[in-house]
Parts: structure tokens; C-alpha cells; sequence
């Protein structure tokens, strides 16, 4: 089972717009979702799922909204947020900016988009490009095309439209990779893992079917082939156009693909990785005079790459001032609301090592209460790269009318959630 109504609220708790589905909760029932979130937030514990009596309340907050769920029954609830969230996805696509300002001038469309979002409770056609086609902010159209649904909502493929054409067939495939790091104080890898995507553009003409080979662990053994690096991807998660059967029964990637931007696949890799960007850092603290900050930074990656737009955010005490930079390359800046140092290297070769140093004063006085220790942080971006492995070995893609189409394909590694923990 899934939702009986949605509505959107104001942070208030004023329904800007609603659309019972079922009809077996009373709307009235929304009066009570902001007096018991109110309650939950007095006591600490606020929880995703509310109930008062036997409704319950499902609920996200985006921006200064809140669009809550309603449902009596034991819904499926990972269904219900992900339809939430692919409302404001949607709305998003549709209005640029989701507010309240953006609901209350548009609420002709959003009525039509709950209409045509979700059946009986049941999420339907959730693709904006699709819902595009037929549902527009422009009010004469909309009763013009009202009466005649795109083939693509009753088509066994709802996310690619018939008819697209193109002058030049090409397929552009980003491997995008995060490297999620932790180290300690001492040095030592804590946890690592890799996050990774891969994203295509595609402008293709017809209705094109594409097949992708990786360097697939599991399908080199399948294939009795052992030649070459392989990988190992755990968590994978496919849009909408893949064959799963196909994939499951060969690990052969097969899909029809939306056109334009789309999300292929997601994966992760759970391994031990080598920080990218090593970090050494000394902090000396002198009581009622000052705090100096010495961090050397390494590219551990090959020498051939680079890393694009480093950024380094060392933590500093909150009060912290006048401070005093010296760099070996980049430029370094003090954000006192943030209460961090920002070294920025625009380009870093691998196997090269820079150096910042920091002073800053500390008041006389010393504060009462113990401050906690922050880890240092680091951002960057490194093209043509993949810390994985990963390999697109190839993309087939047949289509009836036999057009010759260019694939593109392009690596990047990048830092996800990248901490080191300092001493001091």
C-alpha cells in the first residue's frame, strides 16, 4: 500500500495545496502534523514517521516547505519517500527554484503534476522529461495537448520518446568516482571506499539499443577470461532502462536510453584505498599569545595526472585572529564563520608536495569551555582518472535504420567524504 493524500505545507503549518487520493483519511487530519513535529522538537526526537491515532504522517522538509504523506494502512515507506523526494525533484525540474513563492504561482500545473504523478496512492508516470511533453506552463497548450497522451506513457519503453532525431549520433559516458577516506590521528587508514557513477548524454537518433562492457570481475569469470584488471562492484543500482534479467543472466548491460542526461548506474567498491592527497599537519598552540599551523600536502597518484581545484580546510580555534599566510603554491584564506583556513591549489602533479604555513593571534584571556577538534579536510577533482580500475571496454549500439554514432568516453576521480583527524 502507499499514500492516501499529499499536501504541501508552509513552515507554518498552512496547507498551500493538497490531493486526496483514496479518500479513507479525513484531510482534516493534517491540522495535527505541526503541533506533533512542534512537540518531537521540544522533547529532541524528531522522527520521519509521525501517527496520530491510527494516521500516519510521512514527511520531508525542503527549502520552507514541508510535503507530508498521509496513509492508515501499513504503507511501504521507502515507496513514500522516494516518491516525496522525486516530487520535489520533479517540482524542481519544473520551476527551477521549490518554495512556497514558486507553489502559490503555479497551481494549475501542480495540481495537473499530482494528477498525473500518482494513482490511487500508487506513484505513475515520475519522469520530468516525459511529463513535460504534456503538461506545460503555458495554459492554452495545456488544454491543447489534454486531450491526446504521449505514447511514451502507455509505451513499454515511458522514458524515451519516438521520433527523436539527430544530425550527428553520439554518446557521451562520464565514470564519475568519490573516494570517501578516514585517517587518524596517527596516520593510519580508519575506513575507505569508493562511490561511483556512470552518467551519460546521450543524442542519439530513434529508438537505439546500447550495450555497455566494463571490466566486470564476475563476467570474466563467467567468460573464463583472466587477463587484465578487474573490479569488483558491490550495491549496484541501474535506472530504469536496464535489462535486469539480461544483466543477472550474463552481466551484459542492455538498455534502451533516455535521451539526453541520465543517471545509467550507480556502484560501490569496497576496498583499500591510498589517500590521493596525503595531508601532514602540525598544530602548536601557545596559551594567551598565538597558534601556528604547519600543513604539508602530497600527491600520491601518478605523475602523469594532476589534480584540479585543491582545496585544503584546516580547522582553527574560534578565537583565532590576525591572521599570517605563507605558501609554497596557491593562496591561503581565513573564514572566520567557518572558523577554517582555505588553501586553494588550482593545479597539483602528482608526487609533488606543498607547504602552508599559519600564525594567528589568541586572546589574552582564555575561554572556559573545551572546543572539540575538527578534522582537516580536503576537496579536489582529478580528470582522465579512476582509483578503481574501472574500464568502459566497450559501447555497441544498434539501432534499425544502421547509423554509424560516435561514443565518448571520459574518466574523473574526485574526493567524497575526505577527512583526516589532527592531533591538536
Amino acid at each position: 500500500m502507499s499514500a492516501s493524500a499529499v499536501f504541501v505545507l508552509d513552515l507554518k503549518g498552512k496547507v498551500l495545496i493538497c490531493r486526496n487520493y483514496k479518500g479513507d483519511v479525513d484531510m482534516s487530519e493534517i491540522d495535527h502534523f505541526l503541533p506533533l513535529l512542534m512537540q518531537q522538537e521540544e522533547d529532541g526526537q524528531t522522527c520521519p514517521i509521525m501517527s496520530h491515532g491510527s494516521v500516519h504522517f510521512l514527511w520531508i522538509k525542503h527549502s520552507n516547505l514541508y510535503l507530508v504523506a498521509t496513509t492508515n494502512k501499513n504503507s511501504n515507506a521507502s515507496l513514500v519517500y522516494a516518491f516525496l523526494y522525486k516530487l520535489v525533484e520533479v517540482f524542481s525540474e519544473y520551476f527551477k527554484e521549490l518554495e512556497e513563492e514558486s507553489i502559490q504561482d503555479n497551481f494549475v500545473v501542480v495540481y495537473e503534476l499530482l494528477d498525473e504523478l500518482m494513482d490511487f496512492g500508487f506513484p505513475q508516470t515520475t519522469d520530468s522529461k516525459i511529463l513535460q511533453e504534456y503538461i506545460t506552463q503555458e495554459g492554452a497548450k495545456l488544454e491543447v495537448t489534454k486531450t491526446k497522451v504521449p505514447t511514451t506513457v502507455t509505451n513499454a519503453v515511458s522514458w524515451r520518446s519516438e521520433g527523436i532525431k539527430y544530425k550527428k549520433n553520439e554518446v557521451f559516458i562520464d565514470v564519475i568516482e568519490s573516494i570517501n577516506v578516514l585517517v587518524n590521528a596517527n596516520g593510519s587508514v580508519m575506513s575507505s571506499d569508493i562511490v561511483g557513477s556512470i552518467k551519460l548524454k546521450t543524442m542519439l537518433s530513434g529508438m537505439p539499443e546500447l550495450r555497455l562492457g566494463l571490466n566486470d570481475r564476475v563476467l570474466f569469470a563467467l567468460t573464463g577470461r583472466d587477463k587484465g584488471k578487474t573490479v569488483v562492484m558491490e550495491d549496484v543500482k541501474f535506472h530504469q532502462c536496464v535489462r535486469l534479467s539480461r544483466f543477472e543472466s550474463d552481466r551484459t548491460i542492455s538498455f534502451v536510453p533516455p535521451d539526453g542526461e541520465s543517471e545509467l548506474m550507480s556502484y560501490r567498491i569496497n576496498t583499500h584505498v591510498k589517500p590521493l592527497i596525503w595531508i601532514e599537519s602540525v598544530i602548536e598552540k601557545f596559551s594567551h599569545s598565538r597558534v601556528e599551523i604547519m600543513v604539508k600536502a602530497k600527491g600520491q597518484f601518478k605523475k602523469q595526472s594532476v589534480a584540479n581545484n585543491v582545496e585544503v580546510r584546516v580547522p582553527v580555534p574560534s578565537d583565532a585572529d590576525s591572521p599570517k599566510f605563507k605558501t609554497s603554491t596557491g593562496h591561503a584564506k581565513y573564514v572566520p564563520e567557518k572558523n577554517v583556513v582555505v588553501w586553494t591549489i588550482k593545479s597539483f602533479p602528482g608526487g609533488k608536495e606543498f607547504l602552508m604555513r599559519a600564525h594567528f593571534g589568541l586572546p589574552s584571556v582564555e575561554r572556559d569551555e573545551m572546543e572539540g577538534r575538527p578534522p582537516i579536510t580536503v576537496n579536489f577533482e582529478i580528470p582522465y582518472f579512476t582509483v578503481s580500475g574501472i574500464q568502459v571496454r566497450y559501447m555497441k549500439i544498434i539501432e534499425k535504420s544502421g547509423y554509424q554514432a560516435l561514443p565518448w568516453v571520459r574518466y574523473i576521480t574526485q574526493s567524497g567524504d575526505y577527512q583526516l583527524r589532527t592531533n591538536t
